[in-house]
């Protein structure tokens, strides 16, 4: 099924390309530009006719094929990406959307429902949504009620389902353009007066945080930048979805440090069983591309916060650590570790998770306190 859901996006994305740059398109012009069979394009647009997606411009005359138009020049979905990562009974969704302003609309909305979120909190154009297995009733309409709000959210074999209920605006979004973001496996839809309420599926894809540090020496270098790299590296398998890079700062005044000392942490969200695989893919590129021999790796598959990992994380910022701290934390807190001293970092920029941008780049911000975000 998302491979259905794959090529239909894929296929109006395109129509609609063709509508506005050239004011229509033929059946030979996406076949070409797909690099499908022409049998297979047919089909789809005969389906997409029937759904009133598209509509005929002009019919066949001899050797001029039919022309098409697609209906709307609106986007095909002002959500580009929605997926989800799972910890025991805690869920993260991920928006990734075309507009910081829906972010921030969604954002605000979203917080204001509460319902089965506990804490909503936006990068950018990216959406973060930590919730919990569970239902819980919402209150949804005009001002001042809030618009939109995710009531429940479920775990059926490896999808997650979030109901999301929600009026004006958001109900266009809800019913006409989250099926076509990439990730979404499906999107039903009810209405009752003038509330829409829908069931939005993604997989359950499992949630992974990867720390580096010690990665540089002093003629070059810089482990913020190699862990882009590694994000990026990573992410070009079709299992993972890369989610965020974040820098922290550690103990300032250790006289082995190359600069300021930072370290680095990736997250990514992948399919489940697929966590040896990327760890080896990290550790092999972290040994080819790093310039110091004392570079470190940390991997934890899941988000929540674990109390005796953050103290660690707090101690790095104030206190010398040695190695064998490092490997004896992350054993009991069931992380992947290789390396040489730069573990220490590694295992500090996993530990920090959840703590405030602000907070980790000033290496004396005291650390109150940290959450499943």
């Amino acid at each position: 099924m998302p491979g259905v859901i794959e090529r239909r996006r894929e296929l109006l994305a395109e129509m609609r390309r063709w509508t506005l740059e050239k004011g229509s398109f033929s059946i030979p012009d996406l076949a070409e530009s797909c690099s499908l069979p022409r049998s297979t394009v047919q089909d789809w647009v005969n389906r997409l006719l029937e759904e009133g997606c598209i509509v005929q411009k002009e019919e066949r005359r001899g050797r001029h094929p039919a022309t098409f138009v697609s209906k709307s020049a609106l986007p095909v979905s002002a959500c580009r990406r929605i997926f989800t990562t799972v910890d025991g009974d805690r869920v993260e969704c991920y928006h990734e959307c075309l507009s910081s302003g829906c972010a921030a609309y969604c954002e605000y909305h979203h917080g204001r429902a509460g319902g089965a979120l506990i804490h909503v909190q936006r990068d950018g154009t990216l959406l973060r949504e930590c919730g919990v297995i569970g239902a819980r009733e919402i209150e949804i309409g005009l001002p001042p009620r809030p618009a939109v709000g995710v009531t429940a959210i479920r775990r059926e074999g490896d999808e997650i389902v979030q109901t999301i209920r929600c009026v004006g605006g958001p109900a266009h979004s809800l019913t006409d353009q989250m099926g076509e973001a990439e990730g979404v496996c499906s999107v039903v839809t009810r209405r009752t007066d003038s509330i829409i309420e829908g069931e939005v599926r993604t997989r359950a894809l499992s949630h992974i945080g990867i720390g580096i540090d010690d990665t540089d020496a002093p003629e070059g270098g810089a482990t913020f930048a190699l862990a882009l790299a590694l994000l990026q590296y990573l992410s070009t398998e079709p299992e993972v979805i890369p989610i965020s890079h974040r820098v922290a700062m550690l103990k300032p005044d250790l006289p082995e440090r190359t600069a300021g000392n930072s370290c680095s942490y990736i997250e990514l969200a992948a399919e489940p069983g697929s966590i040896d695989a990327i760890w080896e893919r990290a550790q092999r590129f972290l040994s080819s591309e790093a310039l110091s021999s004392e570079w470190g790796i940390a991997l934890r598959e899941g988000f929540h916060i674990l109390p005796e990992l953050t103290a660690y994380g707090v101690r790095a910022r104030t206190e010398r650590i040695d190695i064998s701290e490092a490997h004896t934390c992350a054993r009991r807190a069931g992380i992947l570790l290789c390396g040489g001293r730069g573990v220490i970092g590694a295992l500090a920029a996993v530990a920090l998770r959840g703590i405030p941008t602000t907070t980790l780049l000033d290496p004396y911000a005291r650390i109150e306190g940290s959450r499943d975000l």
